[in-house]
């Protein structure tokens, strides 16, 4: 989908820059470039169409249908259902999950994709299936899913609403304010347009420098960082190999489909495949630039909440892995 500006990219750093494409810099330059601009376009046009929904959609509505529908559940599996058919990172993520929060859906639904969107999609699972075969493929997305869903139960009996920022909360009552707009007269879909683009301006502005700081933070990790940096920590012989390996990914950035490959590298240097699976989905489904992201929509607190218990379940994920494998 975006690789018009993958290669627009790589034109302006090796070809008009005139980097050296083995230099860690022209690297971490590459990655900022692409992944800045890709998440700002998803950004705005995730917020532009949630302001379209909302405006002929209340947001009240949607929040008691979700919290008095009888789902037992199943929104936080559907969640992460549509985690598995979003192919993006989880920086890229972000801007789904701000539209989520602004449409008023439940925050324990809306990690449940946050968690899933990076871990499972066809490219990562099409990489799988080559690299380690169909039973293990299978297990991986059932792992994901799974993942998904338990995180987004549990954050949701938490109750975490209240360690949202006032920014989104500011946002909240903008999107109800834009709602009673629309209800007082009647406007046609022309007439809604402008409001709807100046809300998805201004929340545009209000994530950029979060953007850019978290971008920037994955642009050096993703240059500078060596793949085998961490694999001396994750021996087959260390019975705490799948925690150390889930807290030493958090700092490395990536997608499936470029950490992969890493993850076949360790298993055939003998470290289990649940303890590289472990790695895999703490460096594609938590990192630090994903954290300086969140920070505009969530406090610090619950920031270590969201990847404590994620990483809590990617452990335990591990483990079962190692026995079942």
């Amino acid at each position: 989908m975006f690789d018009w500006l993958e290669h627009m990219a790589q034109w302006l750093v090796y070809g008009i820059f005139g980097m050296n494409p083995d230099d860690h810099l022209a690297k971490a330059l590459d990655f900022f470039i692409y992944d800045s601009i890709k998440i700002l376009l998803l950004l705005f046009a995730v917020v532009f169409l949630m302001g379209i929904v909302n405006s002929y959609f209340p947001i009240d509505k949607v929040k008691n249908y979700l919290s008095r529908k009888k789902l037992y559940g199943s929104e936080y599996l559907m969640a992460s259902l549509f985690g598995v058919v979003t192919p993006f990172c989880s920086c890229s993520s972000v801007p789904l999950f701000i539209g989520f929060v602004r449409g008023g859906i439940p925050l324990g639904v809306t990690f449940a994709f946050l968690v899933t969107s990076p871990l499972v999609n066809e490219v990562a699972i099409g990489l799988f299936v080559g690299l380690f075969g169909v039973k293990t493929t299978v297990l991986y997305v059932l792992s994901g899913v799974l993942l998904g869903t338990i995180s987004g139960f549990i954050l949701q009996k938490l109750k975490l609403e209240r360690y949202l920022t006032p920014w989104v909360k500011e946002v909240l009552t903008n999107a109800q304010k834009e709602q009673e707009v629309f209800e007082e007269e009647e406007h046609s879909f022309k007439q809604r347009l402008p409001i709807i683009w100046q809300e998805a301006i201004k929340i545009l502005k209000g994530v950029l420098p979060y953007v850019i700081i978290g971008i920037a933070i994955g642009g050096l990790m993703h240059g500078y960082i060596p793949s085998g940096f961490f694999e001396k920590y994750m021996a087959k012989d260390n019975l705490f190999a799948v925690p150390i390996a889930t807290l030493l990914s958090v700092p490395m950035y990536s997608n499936a489909s470029g950490i992969l490959p890493v993850v076949q590298v360790l298993v055939d240097k003998g470290i289990p495949l649940g303890t590289a699976i472990a790695f895999m989905m703490g460096v594609v489904g938590l990192s630090l630039p994903e954290a300086m992201l969140l920070k505009k929509v969530m406090t610090l607190k619950l920031i270590g909440i969201f990847f404590g218990v994620v990483m809590l379940c990617i452990m335990v994920s591990g483990y079962l892995f190692n026995i079942i494998l």
